[in-house]
C-alpha cells in the first residue's frame, strides 16, 4: 500500500477521515521521478499531517521519497471508533465487521503484539487480544 493511499481511505463503518497508519514493514521497491508539486489533496499519510499544514517546496520533495515506498505490513486504525484494518502483503482489508475472518485478525494481533499499541491489541474493534 502507498502512503499516498491515506489521503482518500476512510472508515468503511463511520466515515471518518483521516485513518491512523502504523507501519510494522515497509520496502521501497523502486525510485520515482521527481516530483514539483504536492500528490496528496489534503492529508499526507507519510508525515501523518494534513496537507497545509507543509511548506509546498519541502512537501514536493517528501512526496518523491514517499512514492518509492510501499507499505508491505502494518494497520489502519480508526480514531473514532477503534476499529483496526490490517494491511498483509500491501493490501489494506478494509472490510465490514460481518465480512471479517475472526481467526485470520486474531492470528494478525498475535503474530504482531509485540509492536501494536494496546488500544488495538486490548481495546481494537471487532476484535482483540483481551
Amino acid at each position: 500500500m502507498k502512503y499516498r493511499l491515506l489521503d482518500i481511505l476512510a472508515c468503511p463503518i463511520d466515515k471518518h477521515f483521516p485513518l491512523e497508519l502504523i507501519v510494522l514493514e515497509e520496502a521501497k521497491p523502486r525510485e520515482e521521478k521527481a516530483q514539483n508539486k504536492p500528490v496528496c489533496e489534503k492529508y499526507c499519510g507519510l508525515h501523518g499531517k494534513n496537507v497545509e499544514e507543509f511548506d509546498p517546496t519541502d512537501l514536493a520533495k517528501d512526496c518523491t521519497q514517499c512514492l518509492s515506498k510501499e507499505i508491505v505490513k502494518g494497520v489502519l486504525r480508526c480514531p473514532e471508533c477503534g476499529r483496526w484494518f490490517p494491511i498483509i502483503e500491501e493490501i489494506p482489508h478494509m472490510l465490514p465487521d460481518e465480512l471479517r475472518d475472526s481467526k485470520e485478525d486474531i492470528a494478525f494481533l498475535r503474530e504482531n503484539q509485540d509492536r501494536l499499541p494496546d488500544e488495538i491489541k486490548l481495546r481494537g474493534k471487532p476484535f482483540n487480544l483481551a
